[in-house]
């Protein structure tokens, strides 16, 4: 197909033969093979070189087109030209709206997210090279990481206390995590290895609340129906995260301080990854504010620190 239409620009099997690198051999057994493969002539050959016949100029935009698209899948998966391949949590939380706010200053950067299982995931993905970063918290130690990886603290995001309208706390404007010892802290969404449940496992060990996950996990919105309906279960989310409810649910959510409890995101990527809107994305978070101001009162899991 690049053959017949590198023929029919250039009005020459010769000079086919010199852009693609080939004999002009090798360029008419090509172009015969096409030939007889859809069952029409493509050229007439004459004096001055080769001209397309009427199925010829029938085919040559449609060859164009395919040729096209073998070049776009082709980009789609090769590092280094292909889109950048981003790993997220998920699309309504606070490390979807760092990338959408990193590609805002790079307009041209073409972007490919995915969400995969947990960081563990994502880090065996960076390692293989299928994925080229992601945004999530790290609790794995530095010796346990493959060779190569590499992370920096992206973005710092205080936990809420989400209530329904009859929880004793549903009237506060924010509370400390000395306040929530003894309530029942619902989070059914902590798959066990993950960095989720080792992050919460860590605010359990250092506040001495009470984390249950004893119901089954049927999703955000199910979660939402039980938190509204109950005057006793409580549940963390992120503050940054977008959250829809029914109007009838009447849902609050709290602001946690002195200290603040905060998530540790990090940028993961492979040392050796080549790919130009990599380093453009290691610098804009590298040079990125602080989500949540330095001089007020913090804690952060003792992996973040590692």
């Amino acid at each position: 197909m690049r053959t017949f239409v590198a023929a029919a620009d250039l009005g020459q099997f010769q000079g086919a033969a010199d852009d693609l690198a080939v004999t002009q051999q090798a360029v008419s057994k090509r172009i015969a093979s096409l030939e007889k493969e859809l069952g029409v002539r493509l050229f007439t050959r004459t004096a001055r070189g080769a001209q397309l016949t009427i199925d010829g100029q029938a085919f040559l935009p449609h060859a164009r087109r395919l040729l096209a698209t073998a070049e776009r899948a082709v980009a789609a998966v090769r590092p280094g030209h292909r889109a950048l391949r981003v790993d997220l949590p998920g699309r309504r939380f606070s490390p979807a709206r760092m990338l959408r706010d990193f590609r805002a200053t790079r307009p041209g950067t073409e972007l490919d997210v995915v969400t995969l299982a947990d960081a563990n995931a994502a880090i065996a993905a960076i390692d293989a090279g299928t994925i080229d970063a992601s945004i999530r918290a790290v609790s794995v130690p530095p010796r346990r990481l493959p060779a190569g990886i590499r992370h920096i603290r992206a973005l710092d995001e205080p936990e809420q206390l989400m209530t329904g309208p009859r929880h004793p706390l549903a009237g506060e404007k924010q509370v400390t995590p000395a306040q929530l010892r003894g309530h029942r802290i619902w989070m059914p969404i902590l798959p066990a290895g993950s960095e989720w449940a080792d992050y919460f496992d860590a605010v359990v060990q250092a506040f001495g609340l009470r984390i249950e996950q004893t119901h089954p996990d049927f999703g955000t919105e199910p979660l939402h129906d039980v938190i509204a309906d109950s005057a006793e279960i409580a549940t963390f989310v992120p503050e940054q995260m977008q959250i829809l409810w029914p109007d009838g649910h009447d849902l609050r959510r709290i602001n946690i301080r002195d200290p603040a409890l905060l998530y540790p995101n990090a940028l993961i990527w492979r040392e050796d990854n080549p790919h130009p809107a990599l380093a453009a994305l290691r610098d804009y978070i590298a040079a990125a504010p602080p989500a949540f101001p330095r001089n007020e009162p913090s804690w952060l899991p003792p992996f973040a620190f590692s």
